[in-house]
């Protein structure tokens, strides 16, 4: 079994993208590693070169800027990535994803095990969602998440890059029972404000360069939903963890079962998906 792993990363250092985790935390379970480098104003592609792995395979890359609607340019360049995946399996993770070790043999394991089965074209993970500090999880955001896709089967990452689709139809996917991390709101307040603003940009079509942007305000989290996580984080994120140096908002931290605002939010949620369901 040969498993190709694949990304993308523009401006990661001027965003504050965990970038080099990232990939890391994947490095144990893939043959090869591709990563999409697009043009940046910062030193993203030497950052990817000092992880200095034999397995890494860099494609420089020039993001369409005026392909600025729904978030598709960043389909468009994951796709760039999965065409130069040569594995039978290909583990996509983004820039702001991390895998825990203690998931990784859990990850093989199920790799092996539906690698002859035609019928299985992607493997699920489960989601930890962290807002403005990394012992605030939000459980409102989506749940699961096809991050493994089987290479040879058409399959193409639809949307803005959070899923994949075959035909224009969801896959057939089995779950890993595995976590991803999502450390992409866990930023310094005007970081997080500046790359909200540039990533809002890719769906409005407005043409925000990054880096040149003024002075950011501070962002306002919105934690009405969150809840404590008092799991372990993967080891790769230690230092990141003890490098934070901005104050954490004050929210009062309860249990999604007592929370109002969770049940609330997650009735629009549904609601929200069941009429895009019926239209």
């Amino acid at each position: 079994m040969k498993v190709s792993g694949f990304t993308i990363a523009r401006n990661a250092i001027h965003y504050d993208y965990p970038v080099v985790e990232s990939i890391t935390s994947v490095l144990p379970l893939v043959d090869e590693m591709i990563v999409a480098v697009g043009e940046s104003c910062d030193g993203t592609r030497a950052l990817i070169q000092s992880i200095d792995s034999p397995k890494i395979r860099i494609i420089d890359t020039v993001w369409d800027e005026t392909s600025r609607q729904n978030g598709t340019v960043l389909a468009d360049q994951t796709n760039l990535a999965l065409q130069h995946c040569t594995g039978d399996w290909c583990f996509y993770i983004q820039a702001d994803e991390v895998i825990h070790e203690a998931d990784l043999d859990r990850i093989g394991s199920c790799m092996r095990r539906h690698l002859k089965n035609p019928r299985i074209e992607g493997l699920s993970f489960r989601y930890h969602h962290f807002r403005a500090d990394y012992n605030i999880r939000d459980p409102l955001p989506y749940r699961r998440q096809v991050r493994i896709v089987r290479a040879g089967v058409g399959v193409q990452s639809v949307g803005d890059a959070c899923g994949f689709a075959v035909e224009n139809r969801k896959l057939a996917a089995a779950s890993t029972g595995a976590w991803v991390y999502h450390y992409g709101y866990v930023k310094p307040p005007k970081t997080m404000a500046a790359k909200t603003d540039y990533f809002t940009s890719l769906y409005d079509g407005r043409q925000v360069a990054p880096g040149e942007q003024a002075e950011a305000e501070a962002y306002a989290w919105n934690l009405k939903t969150c809840e404590p996580f008092r799991g372990s984080h993967p080891r790769v994120m230690e230092a990141r963890i003890a490098a934070k140096d901005w104050e954490t908002p004050e929210f009062r931290m309860c249990s999604r079962w007592y929370n109002p605002n969770f049940w609330s939010g997650l009735l629009y949620k549904n609601t929200r998906t069941f009429r895009r369901w019926v239209a």
